[in-house]
């Protein structure tokens, strides 16, 4: 993801969501519609997808003594802001004034008003979800959303997406829940809508949640980037077998790769260094984020190879 495709998708989004939320907010104070309520409460809390730009920036800092590699899981932990208190916010508050219009119901005013701003707060989002799939398709490849929003390495698009997909989802909610109060008269299906949004927005909460909790606990190489690593090793015709290797992205666009190399016994150290640059070289050529590569020579000891991990080259099948 070019970080201009991430930034584009997130000021798309705050600005749907700030105006949306205005103009929710307005609908609720003349309808006193609970689903109108919770939904502009829903696109407040969407605004702080912003965080995801401060996040991003403070990626960006130069590694230091304290945080000697750097600080690229900085777009991780805001992305975790955003994906759990910003829509857990939104919908415990949404629970709560739905169960809250169950015990207390009461008639809405002007009806017709909450109908034209959920048609225009579709258009709106509709926009916004339209720039997040815009930018997702450019580096999503074959794989499918579901595997798009698991594997994704750069947080700010698949929790955009994930985002829009439940504002929209929520806002049909609330059309149903307006519509069926308007046609039956009966303020429960207000807030039932209310309810729904409220559920809603928590599973994404915990979707995300699951997600980018993994991403802070630190996920390894694809198998298809570990495959181009692992062939950058058996290429080199000075490399005997690659012993065991592991992989970690210390943020989205950085990954660290540490490996231990098997060298004929009779290598000398001036010939080792050299093959060790070169595999180096291409590995980067292969694998442009493995940007922090480690790699410790050794002599191939078969009884002692672990078995857990071990990735044998030369003569593998």
């Amino acid at each position: 993801m070019s970080a201009a495709g991430g930034t584009r998708a997130i000021i798309a989004a705050f600005a749907a969501n700030l105006g949306i939320a205005l103009t929710k907010f307005i609908a609720f104070l003349f309808s006193g519609s609970s689903s109108m309520l919770a939904e502009s409460v829903h696109s407040a809390a969407d605004s702080g997808n912003q965080l995801l730009l401060l996040g991003g920036r403070k990626s960006r800092k130069a590694a230091d003594a304290k945080h000697p590699f750097g600080y690229g899981r900085e777009r991780y932990v805001y992305a975790f802001v955003v994906s759990i208190i910003l829509f857990t916010v939104g919908g415990v508050f949404s629970l709560y004034e739905g169960v809250d219009k169950l015990s207390h119901p009461h008639e809405l005013e002007n009806p017709w008003l909450p109908i034209i701003v959920l048609i225009v707060a579709i258009g709106l989002e509709g926009f916004s979800l339209r720039t997040a799939v815009k930018e997702s398709n450019h580096i999503r490849g074959t794989e499918s959303w579901i595997q798009f929003i698991r594997h994704a390495k750069q947080p700010e698009l698949p929790v955009v997406l994930l985002e829009d997909v439940a504002a929209l989802t929520g806002l049909v909610f609330a059309f149903g829940g307006v519509g069926l109060t308007i046609l039956t008269g009966d303020p429960v299906w207000d807030a039932i809508g209310t309810i729904a949004i409220g559920v809603l927005l928590v599973a994404v909460a915990v979707v995300l949640g699951i997600e980018t909790k993994s991403l802070l606990v630190g996920e390894g190489a694809s198998r298809a980037d570990v495959d181009k690593i692992r062939d950058a090793f058996n290429a080199s015709t000075r490399v005997e077998a690659l012993i065991h290797m592991k992989t970690l992205y210390l943020g989205p666009d950085e990954l660290l790769v540490a490996a231990k190399v098997a060298f004929p016994k009779t290598t000398r150290v001036a010939d080792v260094a050299r093959a060790i640059n070169e595999v180096e070289a291409e590995i980067r050529a292969a694998v442009p984020v493995a940007r922090v590569i480690y790699i410790e020579p050794d002599i191939y000891q078969p009884s002692a190879t672990p078995s857990t991990d071990a990735i044998v080259i030369k003569g593998a099948d």
